[in-house]
């Protein structure tokens, strides 16, 4: 069974093909038709076959996610893989520890 990234070549990354850092399924198809746009496939069929291809290669969450873990370095560890963003910490108060303490 042929994978969508199996048509990009091996230095090719997806996410530089669509101008994208990173981005939800809606981002990438949003980046998807504005490339398409730019190139329509009568006027430039081989660049709108690399931008099928790229899109096609993150559209899946799955196949997106084997990308990723294909294109990391082997030697990285897998904390690289993880979003780099912190999440960020809200204080809501003693409220739900005082009623978790007075179940108890």
């Amino acid at each position: 069974m042929q994978k969508p990234y199996d048509h990009l070549a091996l230095d090719e990354d997806p996410y530089k093909i669509l101008e994208l850092d990173s981005g939800s399924e809606e981002e990438i198809r949003s980046a998807y038709l504005k490339k398409i746009k730019q190139f329509p496939p009568d006027r430039f069929p081989e660049e709108f076959e690399r931008i099928r291809d790229a899109y096609e290669a993150l559209r899946d969450p799955r196949s997106r996610v084997l990308f990723q873990l294909r294109s990391m370095d082997p030697e990285a560890p897998l904390v690289a893989l993880l979003d780099p963003q912190e999440k960020k910490r809200e204080f809501v108060g003693p409220g739900p520890w005082l009623a978790v303490m007075m179940k108890s």
